[in-house]
């Protein structure tokens, strides 16, 4: 068990985003008076549990907190561990000043005041915390990463990659994060014998091959995909959509998605494949005119 805490915009709520997003049950501004209820039974204590709480939490007495906290790490079965979360005062008025957002302390005085007073309430929990973590010159991003090099080793998910393909002719995808256009290759619906075939028939695949822009395209985005998938997985992203699009979504998309997908395996990835409209009809209106 993980006991969050710290002072209102430092980042708790950012911190427990994280920590669920590596496996985590996280469970924000609980009552900490509960705990005990909550951890009672031995046998429902399975895999890992943040608790967040702070100076808006009903119940909060941070003396009582600690006592409670002392007697439950005395169970064999149990073990608990505090992070607090600090950030200096001048930061917290510019973020509270920024989202013009109140602060929980400072309902009828000025912000400097309530951040004052929650500052010397938290005091005895900052204290006592087993780890401080200090956002003052911190990003958003940076204590999402700061959080995952401290707990990423206890149930991070590797990241899921999506390679797809699709007609640009029928909508773009919504979702893709990378959107490569592969329509500057000549097109197999104009081939006779390729028309009614796609790019998982190999005839289309040797006809794409042989098209001069093929090759070079294809190895400048697979470099490309190299540099950036580690990029977006030491951000913390947990789904990335790598996406082909080409006319009809039958040929050129379907065959360069099924080769980056082998090429990105060969190099360590488990992309799942989809091909949008492999099992649309192909026809002229939709293919436009011949080049």
């Amino acid at each position: 068990m993980l006991l969050v805490t710290g002072l209102s915009g430092a980042g708790k709520t950012t911190a427990l985003q994280v920590l669920e997003d590596l496996g985590w049950e996280a469970i924000d501004n609980f009552p900490v008076r509960l705990l005990k209820r909550l951890v009672a039974k031995p046998d429902r204590q399975q895999g890992m549990l943040a608790i967040g709480f702070d100076s808006r939490t009903r119940g909060f007495v941070p003396a009582e907190i600690i006592d409670l906290v002392k007697d439950l790490a005395q169970r064999d079965d149990l073990a608990i561990s505090t992070l607090f979360i600090d950030c200096n005062g001048g930061e917290l008025e510019r973020r509270y000043n920024e989202t013009r957002r109140r602060h929980p302390m400072a309902q009828e005085r000025p912000l400097q005041e309530g951040i004052k007073a929650e500052r010397e309430l938290l005091d005895p929990l900052r204290r006592w915390a087993d780890m401080i973590v200090d956002t003052s010159e911190l990003s958003s991003n940076q204590l999402q990463q700061h959080i995952r090099d401290l707990f990423g080793d206890t149930g991070a998910q590797p990241m899921t990659l999506t390679v797809s393909s699709f007609g640009f002719a029928r909508g773009m995808p919504p979702l893709a994060d990378l959107v490569f256009d592969m329509r500057f290759l000549d097109n197999p619906h104009w081939v006779p014998g390729l028309r009614e075939l796609t790019g998982m028939d190999a005839p289309v695949g040797e006809h794409i091959e042989k098209d001069a822009g093929f090759k070079p395209a294809f190895e400048q985005i697979h470099d490309l995909l190299l540099t950036l998938l580690p990029l977006y997985e030491a951000q913390g992203k947990s789904y990335v959509h790598v996406a082909f699009g080409c006319t009809g979504g039958r040929h050129r998309s379907v065959f360069t998605a099924e080769r980056m997908a082998e090429s990105l395996r060969e190099s360590g990835f488990s992309p799942t494949v989809r091909h949008r409209n492999l099992g649309s009809r192909a026809t002229d209106e939709i293919e436009g005119q011949k080049r």
